[in-house]
């Protein structure tokens, strides 16, 4: 009997690497094949000199310089003269502080202002007619979707997670994690249908690859303390509410701009506040424990910060100081190093990279910031050269193999075990080790699901920053393109200090591995950052198109 269930439990093995690929193929094929081609969404006709402008943005920088989406070659026109934007309720222009001004129909404007098809724009000397697209390209083609049906991926993910459940219940020989399991389908399901039937979303292929994710996270903890599954699975569900508002209250850009200084003293006050009451555990100071609950602070100030960062073009054209920014910035990473959790401090400063070079889109701000960094790193280090210490194992594992570097080499050793299909849910020996769960959970999945679900998990959350990249040029707003990048790059280099770190490619910092890592503040977290890249797709909030605006515009809606 027992040779049987060995025979099942390999068997499953053997597939669930090829179920899980599948998955994730059909999930970023779906993603791709639903983007809107880049269509002209109007024309700017010049009636100077008959040139025309295609408009293929929400979002439209007008000027003389070179990196203005319409350039204008006036010597009367600003560099950065305007800026042309759609919003749900129409077109408008916004002068962002150019000399000569700009006119609708012969009305000098003043903040935003209302532009219509037939108006007449007038900056300095030039005129530009808002036509539609047809007007002067022709009819629109229509492309054809090639999607796959939400449906069937969740009907998949359904499977893979019951395969990862029937092959933990046959080494554990009990039917703990079915329970769990269920639920997880079941949150899943229901999640599905409330974003589909209630809310009018188009699409649910982000959703099911952090389904994937989580699942593959929540079994996993759960084959080794199926309480750790449930709390796992709260935390969950928790993200996906915390996801949903968080959609809710950024479908407005203009609505976060009015917010952004409280969000800015909230981000500050969730990480001083951890300084001043907070519990050291493992190093950092960076835990609010309340009873039962720990929370982690540090995590949802992830959330906070992008929106900081991020900006409508009009607010970043008119405001080109980067001076407010950096002072959170800098308050932020100053917070984090004095609780000692260099890891986060080091997401922080990458993040502030990616938000800078996107908003000034000037590398000269990034080598500046990264000069400065440089500097602060070797004063901190001359000041508290204990610091230098805690990564002096770095590069050299297997010379501290019973000391500083004990967990890392025999997280090498048992991922290396666990060959391609690995030895099973439960089997491993690196679930004996501190923090297996979490900070090794990588070389966790190597060992136990084998490599080729633990790269595949990989892949998955690198592929999120390369649809929130490709997505955010159909964005309806440099505030979505910006906030998306940017909680994309989070999580690939958090997942970066995760996986490089435990198999010494970089030092071991001690961050999660997002959606994966067992941890309820960085499930939610990593929930809340999800919801700026999916708001990138346009198609998230084409349900509240008007009527009206989509008639005027039904040249190039696409749906």
């Amino acid at each position: 009997m027992n040779e049987l269930m060995d025979m099942i439990s390999f068997g499953i093995r053997l597939g669930e690497p090829l179920l899980a690929a599948v998955i994730i193929i059909m999930c970023f094929v779906s993603l791709r094949g639903g983007r809107r081609s880049e269509q002209a969404l109007i024309v700017l006709e010049d009636r100077t000199n008959d040139t025309n402008y295609p408009v293929i943005y929400w979002e439209n920088s007008i000027g003389r310089s070179a990196s203005s989406d319409i350039k204008i070659n006036d010597p009367t026109v600003s560099r950065d003269h305007a800026v042309l934007l759609r919003r749900s309720n129409g077109w408008f222009i916004t002068d962002t502080g150019s000399k000569a001004g700009v006119y609708v129909n012969g009305d000098k404007t003043d903040g935003r202002y209302p532009v219509a098809i037939g108006d007449v724009i007038t900056c300095g000397t030039t005129e530009l007619v808002m036509r539609r697209a047809s007007d002067i390209e022709g009819a629109v083609p229509r492309r054809e979707i090639k999607m796959f049906p939400q449906e069937i991926i969740l009907s998949l993910i359904t499977f893979y997670i019951s395969l990862l459940t029937v092959q933990s219940s046959i080494n554990l020989q009990n039917t703990d994690c079915v329970i769990l399991a269920a639920s997880f389908i079941g949150v899943m399901w229901l999640f599905y249908s409330v974003s589909k039937l209630g809310l009018k979303r188009m699409n649910f292929e982000l959703e099911s690859l952090v389904m994937f994710l989580s699942g593959t996270g929540i079994i996993l903890a759960a084959s080794h303390n199926v309480k750790q599954g449930y709390v796992q699975l709260i935390a969950a569900v928790l993200g996906m509410i915390l996801y949903s508002l968080i959609l809710w209250f950024i479908e407005i850009p203009d609505r976060v701009m009015k917010w952004n200084i409280i969000i800015s003293i909230l981000a500050l006050l969730m990480l001083g506040s951890t300084l001043v009451i907070g519990r050291s555990l493992h190093g950092a100071k960076n835990w609010i424990i309340l009873g039962p609950v720990s929370i982690q602070p540090s995590e949802f100030a992830k959330i906070a910060y992008i929106f900081v960062g991020a900006s409508t073009l009009d607010v970043l054209q008119t405001k080109k100081s980067l001076a407010a920014f950096i002072a959170v910035s800098a308050a932020s990473v100053g917070l984090l190093v004095l609780m000692s959790d260099f890891g986060t401090a080091v997401i922080f400063f990458v993040t502030f990279l990616i938000i800078s070079f996107m908003r000034s889109g000037d590398i000269k701000t990034v080598f500046l910031a990264l000069t400065a960094a440089v500097l602060g790193a070797m004063t901190m280090l001359s000041v508290k050269p204990y610091i230098a210490e805690r990564f002096a194992a770095w590069g050299h594992v297997w010379e501290y193999a019973n000391d500083s570097g004990y967990q890392q080499v025999r997280s090498l050793i048992y991922s290396a075990s666990g060959g391609l299909f690995g030895v099973g849910l439960s089997k491993g020996y690196l679930q004996y080790l501190f923090a297996s769960e979490n900070d090794l959970v990588f070389c966790l999945m190597c060992e136990e699901l084998g490599c080729i679900i633990a790269v595949l998990c990989a892949v998955t959350i690198g592929g999120l920053m390369l649809y929130a990249r490709g997505v955010t040029t159909r964005s309806r707003s440099t505030f979505y393109s910006i906030a998306a990048c940017s909680a994309g790059g989070l999580l690939v280099f958090q997942s970066a200090l995760n996986i490089f770190g435990v198999v010494d490619l970089l030092p071991l910092t001690g961050v999660t591995l997002p959606f994966v890592s067992y941890g309820g503040s960085s499930m939610m977290s990593c929930w809340g950052l999800l919801a700026f890249i999916k708001a990138a797709d346009e198609r998230t909030y084409f349900r509240h198109i008007p009527k009206r605006l989509e008639k005027q515009n039904k040249d190039y809606v696409e749906i």
